[in-house]
């Protein structure tokens, strides 16, 4: 689609006016991360299991001592052979950010319900070093509705990002933060799904800022795993 092309003066304008939709975006995005940490809290009562690089842990282990935990919740199932695209496209981002949120008390984990041993293929060649856990044998995919029963798939719909759907998937992803207190008690206090995974991209919001923008025909439908790129692109 062809852009009009116009003075300086003409295109000052104009973005004045989309800063003033930029400056109501924050105000908007304020009010939202507001509500989002006054949301309530829930005890998690289970005892979930989990196989890592330093052995078997309870959820409460993976917080490796802080208050707070970030679980992104990993598409790559028992027989897969290979992680889903876009999680790989959404976790390339982690790396760098992982002492940050290690100095403001957060641990970040992925979990999946392959074995460990695929975990850390996979994990391997991807380049990654943030923990990644296998949750296989556990609830904990189902309780937090990213992985799916043959029954549940078998009945037509699903339960995923709070709405049942027409979908026949055995995973899918999510993010989800819980909380510490001093007694060890933990909570789960947030989860989101879907296109709510999308700030943890910022090569998103990036593209967000270009003309041409993201350039797709779907949610993240140029995605690709970052050794699955075309030579020309590097």
């Amino acid at each position: 689609m062809p852009h009009p092309v116009v003075s300086q003066e003409e295109w000052l304008i104009a973005r004045k006016a989309l800063l003033a939709k930029e400056k109501e975006e924050g105000r908007v995005r304020d009010d939202v991360n507001a509500a989002r940490a006054a949301l309530p809290w829930v005890r998690i009562e289970k005892d979930y299991a989990f196989d890592t690089k330093a052995g078997r842990k309870s959820l409460s282990d993976l917080f490796e001592g802080r208050d707070q935990l970030l679980v992104y919740h990993f598409m790559l199932g028992p027989d897969w052979t290979e992680g889903c695209p876009r999680c790989s496209f959404l976790c390339d981002h982690i790396g760098d950010t992982l002492p940050h949120l290690n100095n403001h008390g957060v641990t970040w984990t992925a979990v999946s319900r392959a074995s460990l041993a695929l975990i850390e293929t996979y994990k391997e060649r991807m380049g990654w070093d943030f923990p990644w856990a296998s949750s296989f044998g556990s609830d904990f995919n189902y309780d937090f509705h990213v992985s799916f029963t043959p029954e549940e798939r078998a009945s037509g719909a699903i339960d995923y990002n709070y709405a049942r759907r027409p979908m026949n998937r055995d995973e899918l992803s999510g993010l989800s933060s819980f909380i510490r207190n001093e007694v060890g008690e933990v909570f789960h206090t947030y989860s989101t799904y879907a296109r709510g995974l999308e700030p943890l991209a910022t090569t998103l919001f990036l593209l967000d800022r270009t003309a041409l923008g993201r350039r797709e025909t779907s949610s993240l439908s140029f995605v690709r795993r970052r050794d699955e790129y075309p030579k020309a692109a590097e």
